[in-house]
């Protein structure tokens, strides 16, 4: 007499168990044999936030193992939910969220190596958020969380510029999320500046402005940089403004051109 018995089980590494035990009994009750069969199955994402900039594409790491035919990838809070329904070798348009169509894709060659990562095309700030990697089969699901940015180079000009002093303004436009802006001097160390200024645009993208007010020495250059620490993102400009020296030997020689210029004016007409 043949025992097949089927258990189901979660190990403590998250792992699901799949063990099948097949016992063989002689016809006197005799135990002649016994047969243990474990399969494991195992969903694997990121357990690290994926950044990516608005416009470029970004892979969502999602691998199984052993491989299925029906991947669903999930965003809980939109309707429809679903980002990519892949099911017997085709993606599921009519399930598919409208504002994913036409970007995402699996990788199909990969599938059967168990490869069921989600590639986003053109990425949006709209698809900033947590995403689901499920296999129905298994009632499995993996949770990657996509942060999305958007940077652009600052720009620093010269609000006003008298004998002592210089007043600097620094404005980026197109940041997101909201950036921070320091003021460093040309050895890199921080500058007091005024509190700064920051709108968001209809577009959701944010433009900050910042002004400092510096003395001027001999050879000054100062750094505005704008930052943002969920995306890892730097952007800096640099400035040299001439020192209070170097204005007043460029207007002494400008001085000594005139007076030339008069003098060698004045001999021709003699």
């Amino acid at each position: 007499m043949f025992l097949a018995l089927l258990f189901t089980c979660l190990n403590p590494t998250g792992r699901i168990l799949l063990l099948t035990q097949t016992v063989v009994v002689h016809s006197e009750g005799k135990l002649l044999h016994f047969f243990l069969l474990a399969a494991q199955t195992q969903l694997i994402g990121s357990h690290q936030p994926i950044v990516a900039l608005v416009g470029d594409d970004v892979l969502l790491p999602c691998h199984l193992e052993p491989a299925v035919s029906t991947v669903v990838w999930t965003r809980p809070g939109l309707i429809p939910e679903y980002i990519h329904h892949h099911q017997d070798g085709r993606l599921l348009f009519e399930t598919q969220n409208p504002s994913y169509s036409l970007r995402t894709r699996l990788f199909m060659d990969e599938l059967p190596r168990g490869n069921v990562s989600m590639k986003i095309f053109r990425v949006k700030i709209s698809d900033a958020g947590k995403y689901f990697c499920n296999v129905l089969s298994i009632e499995e699901e993996s949770s990657i969380q996509l942060i999305v940015g958007a940077v652009s180079t600052p720009f620093i000009e010269v609000v006003t510029n008298n004998s002592e002093h210089v007043v600097l303004q620094c404005e980026s436009t197109g940041w997101y999320p909201e950036p921070e802006v320091f003021w460093l001097d040309g050895e890199g160390n921080l500058l007091s500046a005024g509190p700064t200024e920051t709108v968001r645009g209809p577009d959701d993208l944010y433009t900050v402005s910042s002004r400092v007010t510096v003395e001027k020495r001999h050879n000054n250059s100062f750094t505005c940089r704008v930052q943002q620490n969920s995306t890892n993102q730097i952007r800096e400009t640099h400035i040299h403004v001439p020192g209070r020296e170097s204005v007043l030997r460029g207007l002494y020689r400008m001085l000594t051109d005139f007076f030339l210029f008069i003098l060698l004016l004045s001999f021709h007409f003699c």
